[in-house]
């Protein structure tokens, strides 16, 4: 198994105090500021020096991973404007009634794109839901998408279609080696495929499940502050 498989726990959200999981061992970036050793109670704390190597040892094994292929990122678009869901009477094919990217998420799918450049990282395809946020992200990161209606969102919508699922499960297992895509969805549809939540921004490394229908398996968190 690789070195950098995750270990979970849940932290508050300084926002709105909902509980978040977050991966530990594999961000390229942690999610919140907080050290390993913080979570064991009536450990010692590790020296900083130890803490930081760990955490680029992590960083280089999920790099290797992402070179390594078969795998893919589940990205959650960037940061929107306010709100939650869509306007009333959105239509897919009308950017102005949906909730779009803000300036600073503009920015931010820019910045995805830069992370992607300087490690010399090109996904072999790069596929968005049919939103315009989402499509808009991927563009500004890495150029057109295709449309992949399989990761579209079902927010308001009842779950996500098994057969999606299923879609989602046998794409993911015919990545080849050397090769990942990139993968830009929605927070419920991210949820509904792995059980995580999932920040404006941020992805998750995925390999896949144990078979073709099974759903796919946490690799990493990934975060492109740097």
């Amino acid at each position: 198994p690789w070195p950098w498989r995750r270990a979970s726990y849940s932290v508050g959200d300084k926002t709105g105090g909902m509980k978040r999981r977050h991966a530990l061992g594999v961000p390229l970036s942690l999610a919140l500021p907080i050290s390993l050793a913080a979570l064991s109670i009536g450990r010692a704390a590790e020296p900083a020096s130890a803490n930081a190597a760990n955490a680029a040892n992590a960083a280089n094994a999920a790099l290797t991973r992402l070179r390594a292929g078969g795998c893919a990122l589940l990205l959650r678009h960037a940061s929107t404007d306010p709100g939650i869901g869509d306007p009333p009477g959105f239509r897919l094919n009308d950017c102005s009634t949906q909730r779009n990217l803000s300036p600073a998420g503009r920015a931010e799918a820019q910045r995805i794109g830069a992370w992607f450049a300087a490690r010399a990282l090109a996904p072999s395809a790069v596929r968005s839901s049919a939103w315009c946020r989402c499509q808009d992200t991927a563009t500004l990161a890495f150029g057109r998408p295709s449309v992949w209606p399989a990761i579209n969102s079902h927010f308001g919508r009842g779950a996500m279609a098994p057969e999606a699922t299923r879609e989602v499960s046998r794409r993911l297992a015919a990545i080849s080696a050397g090769q990942f895509e990139v993968w830009v969805t929605h927070q419920v549809t991210i949820t509904a495929l792995i059980g995580e939540y999932t920040d404006m921004g941020r992805a998750w490394l995925v390999a896949p499940g144990a078979g073709p229908s099974e759903k796919p398996e946490v690799v990493a968190g990934l975060a492109f502050d740097g």
